[in-house]
This record gives structure tokens, sequence and C-alpha cells, in this order.
């Protein structure tokens, strides 16, 4: 069966490279709006399966992997900032406090309509952060797209003083350790020759 990406982030079709596996990558079109009282991790999964299932009808052969990724601040749900104005505000509220990141990821087999959900949490714990600093950091690396405010694989990475989290891609956006539980599931072992 072939891999589909249910993604066309930068960043997931990265990581998802880094296990050697042929895929192809493919947009899904869904309503990302939370329901109410819906919790960051059952929105994450809800979208996640949302976005696998989109895809299934025009891929009945494949093995389709689907992320979905919110912030949680003090009980509120974040996203991607867009503008340069609300990366400085949600950077603003997060600095010396903690937040965490609440990522969805769903593997689909189309071919059976089963699939594998889950949701991984991950932890970050910001520094203290004086405007100018925060300026500087959007600036260099422009995370406007992405959940939270900032790219941990670049220079967002000093906006920390600790992580916790049993998977660090997870907060790229794509948690590989539970990818790759679900991949041997479906007989796809990065590890075994056979499925290169």
């Amino acid at each position: 069966m072939k891999l589909l990406l249910a993604s066309s982030s930068s960043y997931r079709q990265s990581l998802l490279q880094r296990l050697g596996l042929a895929f192809q990558s493919q947009s899904p079109d869904i309503d990302e709006s939370p329901l109410p009282d819906e919790s960051p991790s059952q929105l994450v999964r809800r979208l996640s399966l949302n976005k696998a299932q989109a895809l299934a009808s025009q891929h009945l052969d494949a093995l389709i992997i689907a992320s979905d990724q919110v912030a949680q601040f003090q009980k509120q749900i974040l996203g991607k900032p867009h503008t340069i104005e609300r990366a400085i505000e949600q950077l603003s509220s997060f600095s010396g406090h903690l937040v965490t990141f609440h990522t969805g990821l769903c593997l689909l087999n189309a071919r059976t309509g089963d699939y594998q959900l889950d949701s991984i949490p991950f932890t970050v714990h910001f520094r203290n952060l004086t405007e100018d600093k925060i300026r500087f950091y959007i600036n260099e690396e422009k995370p406007l797209d992405c959940a939270g405010s900032f790219k941990c694989e670049g220079l967002g990475i000093s906006l920390f003083t600790k992580m916790t989290g049993d998977d660090p891609n997870s907060l790229i956006g794509l948690p590989l350790i539970r990818l790759t539980e679900m991949l041997i599931n479906e007989g796809v072992d990065p590890l075994d020759p056979s499925t290169h």
C-alpha cells in the first residue's frame, strides 16, 4: 500500500522523510473549527481523523497519515497566529509560562477503513521574554504558520528553558515515535529493508 500524508505542510513532509519511506502528499479540505466544550486533545484527534477520512475515497489503496496541532495556554486553545501582531501577542503572553502542545495523529487504512488515533502532548517552558526579543525572533523566523508562533527546530529553541514530553517531533507537527508504532501495526517497518 502507498503512504499518503494528508498535509501540504513542509514541516510535516520534512519530518516524514526522516523515516526513509516513499510517500505522497495531498492537503485535505475540512472545517477545522472547534466544537463547543471540545478539549484540545479531542479537537486534534477529531481533526486528524477527519483529514484522513476526507482523502480515503480518492486513495483506496493507501495508508493515510494525518495530523493536527493546537497550543493550550491557561485553558485556552491557540492555533496559528497568521499575523505579526497576533504572534507578538501569543509570545508575550507565553513569557515566563508553560504551554502544552497537543498533536493529533491518525493512520487510516483506506482499504479496510480501520484507523489508529492518538493525541500526543508536549510542554514547553518559556523564558522571560522582552518585546524587543520577541520582535527580533518573529522578524528572523516569521513563524506565522506555526501553532504557538515559533519553530523549535530553529531559533525558537532559544525561547525555552525546558521541554517536557515523549517525542520532540510532535512539537514540530508529526510525532514520529508514535507514527512508527502505528506503521509497524500495519506491517510497514521503517527498519525493514523490504519496505524501502
